[in-house]
């Protein structure tokens, strides 16, 4: 621990000795100044006196013979002083004898002499004849310029002024080097032996006296520190034991040592106040075993302590993704999952808990097997107490024991179908590949300035043998989220370069097909190997595929993104952002990514012909297209009037029902044959 030098004792005083002494300085110094201003005015007078003293008789014998000559050269003589601004020889009612007057010096500190000294200062002398008839003949006039004097005065007032402040100084410094020694130096030592003392233990650590410090206030200072660290460390053991004890007592369970109820309220309300400022979901879900009763009775209650012992330690191995866990008594547990994205996410941690509880727990030289029941509540769906969260989900868990056993139940029995039926489609995904219940369909897209069918988009497409079809925005993210992506992204690629070659084979050689990747996709390594295999097995021509990757996916990880998108773009494929303008931040990372298409989502050309808005968001991603050499496509047109508008803008390619649903690769073909023949008429 050390302390902030601006506050340091030493400092403070050097500061407080530092002022005064600059100020002490200053006041010495200005009145040093005083003198000397003093002492210069007083010998520029006598300065002149001495003048006119010295040149007085030849002045005189010049104007009393009336010798010009002789009181020209004394006029020269006086000239040879350089504060001489004006000199002359004469009687006061007659012109002077000899007269010489120089221009005054051109000094740049006047504005500041001047006011001190006056520009000029006048003497004159009478010339008189010899005693005892002392005849007065005239006068020697002389008139001083005060500048030297002034240069003189400001270049010694400057010296006092410096030589005063390096003096106070100096004597500061000196002050604080004393001061620092013997005081602050020590002191500082001293905090920082006493910061290294562990609280927990402040008599296992005494301050060592310092040496030379024994006798004086430092010294009796360390004596009596030690003394109180060492009373502090004999009463404090006894008194944190006892503390601790009854602390652990009030907010824990005796037999699992979890939280009890009590704590764990307090803990789920500041949890719910953190979610709440953040704008973030909370769950809390209460787990009850089943039939525990039978365990007692079957066993002993020392046997059935021992098992809840053992359930406890199963659910506190999921700390990582719990932010408490808690016993509420007899059975039932509660745990609290913070930072909630999605309701499924607690559905899986609940299931993989339920799972983890069913495998046998040794017990003695018997093993048993438990099954529990889960009831879940969000927030802040459900409520924003922590107490009425915490009661719900006890209610949701006793309805559901009265229900169904050994299962999880959501309060919200819409969340709850939601859960389950999520459940139920991940656990068909995993066979859905092997049981060939994908296929994929295709939706053209149209060249805006010719008409023509330039490609087409390959959308998955799967049909459950119970379920019919399921969304597509409903399976993929559980593809993504169990990986089966991967699989299943390698077949629909291998499926639509297969149909793309059959097409080209039946004459359609600049047929193009695009193929979404699916973020999993992306980062996967074996990404950039993959694409060259397939399109090495149909033989097709490298830019007759477009990989499209989606702007949200591109944004998760900006950097990575790039790098993969790169290695793609050396296979000799295209790519297209898709569902362009619904992201954020990727306007800045646009000209760095190796990208040859824009899509613009359908959701700004649905209403672009009723809304401002997207009407400007449209033909600024056109615009920006253009100007990054990028091809625009538009997702979502749906009449003849929307597709006006975008080729007026210059989009370059349309898609969306005007054209065409998406069809079967037979049903499409026939589509491909009618629409150009429609196309030929139109134009003939």
């Amino acid at each position: 621990m050390k302390v902030d030098p601006r506050h340091s004792l030493s400092v403070k005083l050097l500061q407080l000795v530092l002022l005064w002494a600059l100020l002490a300085g200053m006041l010495l110094s200005l009145a040093q100044i005083l003198f000397d201003l003093r002492t210069v005015r007083t010998s520029i007078t006598q300065d002149a006196d001495e003048i006119l003293t010295m040149f007085h008789d030849p002045a005189s014998q010049a104007i009393f013979s009336l010798d010009k000559e002789m009181a020209t050269q004394v006029i020269e003589g006086l000239f040879a002083n350089r504060a001489v601004h004006f000199a002359a020889i004469g009687h006061p009612d007659e012109a002077p004898l000899a007269s010489r007057e120089r221009p005054l010096s051109k000094f740049p500190y006047r504005y500041l002499t001047d006011p001190l000294f006056g520009i000029e200062q006048r003497f004159s002398i009478p010339l008189l004849g010899r005693a005892p008839y002392n005849e007065y003949y005239g006068d020697l006039q002389l008139t001083l310029e005060t500048a030297p004097y002034g240069q003189t005065f400001l270049r010694n007032s400057l010296i006092i002024l410096i030589t005063g402040l390096l003096r106070a100084l100096v004597m500061a410094g000196a002050v604080y080097l004393v001061y620092h020694v013997l005081l602050t130096r020590p002191l500082a030592r001293i905090i920082e032996h006493i910061s290294e003392i562990n609280p927990e233990q402040p008599g296992k650590m005494m301050v060592p006296m310092l040496p030379g410090q024994e006798k004086n206030e430092l010294g009796l200072w360390i004596t009596k520190i030690n003394e109180l660290l060492d009373a502090i460390e004999r009463n404090r053991s006894q008194r944190h034991e006892a503390e601790a004890s009854l602390l652990h007592m009030a907010q824990h369970d005796q037999l699992t040592g979890l939280p009890n109820r009590s704590i764990l309220l307090e803990q789920l309300s500041r949890v719910l106040a953190d979610a709440r400022r953040r704008q973030r979901s909370v769950a809390v879900l209460c787990c009850g075993l089943d039939d525990f009763k039978e365990v007692n009775e079957k066993f002993s209650y020392q046997a059935g302590d021992k098992l809840l012992v053992a359930v406890a330690e199963r659910l506190q191995s999921h700390s990582g993704r719990l932010t408490s866990v808690a016993r509420l008594g007899g059975d039932q547990f509660a745990l609290i999952v913070t930072d909630v994205a999605e309701p499924y996410e607690v559905a899986e941690l609940a299931q993989q808990i339920l799972d983890e509880l069913s495998q046998p727990f040794p017990l003695d030289d018997a093993s048993v097997v438990l099954q529990a029941t889960i009831g879940i509540t969000l927030f802040p769906e459900d409520g924003m107490d922590a107490s009425k969260l915490l009661q719900k989900a006890e209610q949701t868990m006793m309805l559901a024991k009265i229900r169904s056993r050994n299962r999880y139940q959501f309060y919200i029995a819409s969340v709850d179908s939601e859960m389950r039926v999520r459940r139920e489609l991940a656990s068909s995904l995993r066979e859905a590949l092997l049981r060939n219940e994908f296929h994929l369909v295709y939706q053209p897209q149209i060249n805006l300035t010719d008409r023509r069918v330039v490609g087409v988009e390959a959308l998955l497409r799967w049909h459950h043998p119970e379920r019919g079809l399921v969304p597509p925005d409903l399976f993929i993210p559980l593809a993504e989220q169990s990986g089966a992506i991967i699989a299943i992204g390698e077949w629909v690629l291998d499926q639509a370069c297969r149909q793309l070659r059959d097409w080209q084979q039946a004459g359609r050689p600049d047929l193009r097909m695009s193929v979404n990747l699916s973020t999993v996709q992306l980062h996967h390594p074996d990404l950039s190997a993959m694409v060259t295999r397939v399109l090495q097995r149909y033989a097709l021509p490298r830019n007759s595929l477009e990989l499209e990757v989606t702007e949200t996916g591109l944004m998760e990880d900006i950097q990575a993104a790039a790098r993969h998108l790169n290695e793609l773009k050396r296979t000799g494929v295209q790519i297209a952002l898709d569902d362009f303008g619904t992201g954020y931040s990727s306007l800045s990372y646009l000209r760095g990514l190796p990208l040859d298409k824009i899509k613009i989502d359908k959701s700004f050309t649905g209403d672009l012909l009723v809304d401002h808005d997207d009407r400007n968001i449209v033909r600024i991603i056109i615009q920006l297209g253009r100007n990054l050499n990028m091809q625009v496509i538009a997702e979502g047109v749906e009449s003849a009037e929307q597709e006006a508008y975008l080729s007026a803008e210059g989009c370059h390619e349309g898609q969306g029902y005007f054209y065409s649903r998406p069809l079967t690769a037979a049903a499409l073909l026939e589509w491909m044959r009618n629409y150009e023949q429609t196309l030929s008429s139109v134009s003939d």
